[in-house]
């Protein structure tokens, strides 16, 4: 019951600095809206022929990979705010005071969730502006939203890792940056299928691939696929791998 109480606690300082800066939100929403702008409006015609359908439908196929390339660029924003953390002395306080241990990463990874989330939605309204129409039901949105917080919940948890093996702020904001070109080694703004051979592979067995091809499943109102077992197994496994690496880094 501790734990859970100075869960909460902290996943509260969490969600009062994001009150406290709403900017953040914004920062991490806007490269993702540059991405979806410059795509549809300068690419999209000739992105859409290539697809057999019109600009229109580029949007449809696109905007699944501008929510996942959302929350992994957030990431980065988790991992300054752990590093943040470690390096100015707020963990030595906390190490004084009668709190659960793993409540404080706990916290950054909830309040992560939260700010990704409204990140994500930011996304959508400029997605449902530029015409973006889905088709998804309500157990379809649902879907959508489960899938979204499963994989978030894994990114942010490596990213917590990848802030806690660097030694200053800066290192903390570069590691997480890799994750930012997965969508586009992807399916997020192209098919796996028109890539030459090795690339195809790797698009094909790499972990955001799934994760893009579930929302792009569910938000046309089709039933989501094998692509979700693939998605749900990933994340799992990044999750785990995530959590147990912070966790030896910060009891260590």
């Amino acid at each position: 019951m501790r734990a859970i109480t100075d869960s909460v606690t902290m996943t509260r300082r969490q969600i009062r600095h994001i009150w406290r800066y709403p900017t953040l939100v914004l920062t991490f929403a806007a490269v993702p809206v540059v991405f979806l702008l410059l795509f549809v409006y300068v690419f999209g015609g000739a992105m859409g022929a290539g697809l057999g359908a019109g600009r229109a439908a580029y949007v449809g196929f696109l905007v699944p990979g501008i929510m996942v390339t959302t929350i992994v660029g957030a990431a980065q924003g988790t991992a300054i705010s752990v590093a943040t953390d470690m390096t100015e002395g707020i963990i030595a306080r906390f190490k004084t005071m009668a709190i659960a241990r793993v409540s404080v990463l706990t916290g950054h990874v909830l309040g992560a969730l939260a700010q990704t989330f409204l990140a994500v939605a930011v996304v959508m309204v400029v997605a449902l502006l530029i015409g973006f129409r889905p088709a998804a039901s309500v157990a379809g949105w649902a879907g959508v939203v489960g899938v979204l917080a499963m994989f978030t919940f894994a990114i942010t948890w490596l990213s917590v890792a990848l802030a806690m093996v660097s030694r200053n702020v800066a290192t903390a904001s570069n590691l997480p940056m890799p994750l930012m070109v997965l969508p586009f080694l992807g399916s997020g703004f192209v098919p796996a299928e028109s890539m030459p051979g090795p690339l195809r592979w790797f698009a094909e067995h790499q972990p955001v691939t799934p994760v893009i091809e579930t929302l792009r499943a569910l938000l046309a109102g089709r039933p989501a696929g094998p692509e979700l077992v693939e998605a749900a197994v990933w994340s799992a496994g990044i999750a785990l791998a995530g959590y147990l690496w912070a966790r030896r880094l910060y009891n260590r």
